[in-house]
């Protein structure tokens, strides 16, 4: 038998697609971004985790004393006032976001060594070797659905009026592109690995059938 299909290879090069997309577009912060033509935009950048800002008012201070300057991570314990705005930088459907696109993140890690055993070590011969390439397909396709899910709820509410100023300036970033591109590459990574699995069924089966037959024609 042959170690791999045409369909185990393509899937596992978009599997390696969608994993570096994935894995840039979650460390990254330019999912939303200003247009850097607006001299007086007050955001910068805005990702996951991490925002940078030219000038953001404290939107909870009315007589607008404190601004935020620069880049900082969401949890920065650090900056004064900064933990007060948490809420704000992150609404529930930035947690949303963050969650989804989280278990995505975590899925595609668990693909990736599934992946790496499925091309370098396990084989046809192995046992498990089908059900090594459903569980790859499994854990591959939640992490394109829920990375999905992540990129449909940023897309429909993280650029509305009345959250980040200045919103008819901004727009979505590489790092928004990047988790969309991966994504997709993901769930025809798990389709393929699906496809995979099934031929490396049915040649285990034939393989089966012709040592019996092998068997019995060497008894007769």
């Amino acid at each position: 038998m042959s170690r791999r299909s045409l369909s185990g290879n393509v899937a596992l090069g978009f599997f390696a697609v969608a994993f570096v997309l994935i894995a840039v577009a979650f460390g990254t912060p330019s999912w939303l971004v200003s247009d850097y033509r607006i001299t007086g935009a007050k955001l910068d950048r805005f990702g996951l985790w991490s925002h940078c800002f030219r000038s953001l008012a404290d939107p909870h201070d009315q007589y607008q004393r404190r601004f935020f300057v620069g880049c900082r991570w969401l949890f920065d314990p650090f900056t004064t006032g900064y933990d007060d705005i948490r809420g704000y930088l992150a609404p529930a459907f930035m947690k949303t976001t963050q969650f989804f696109f989280t278990v995505a993140f975590i899925c595609m890690l668990i693909g990736a060594v599934l992946s790496l055993l499925y091309g370098l070590c396990c084989g046809p011969d192995m046992s498990k070797f089908v059900m090594l390439i459903w569980a790859t397909a499994v854990v591959t396709l939640i992490a394109g659905l829920s990375g999905g899910i992540a990129v449909i709820v940023f897309a429909s509410l993280a650029n509305r009026n009345g959250w980040m100023p200045g919103h008819a300036n901004n727009f979505f970033g590489w790092s928004f592109a990047l988790a969309c591109i991966g994504v997709i590459a993901a769930l025809v990574s798990s389709a393929l690995y699906f496809v995979e699995a099934n031929i490396q069924k049915k040649k285990k089966a034939e393989l089966k059938d012709s040592q019996s037959r092998f068997t019995l024609e060497t008894k007769t």
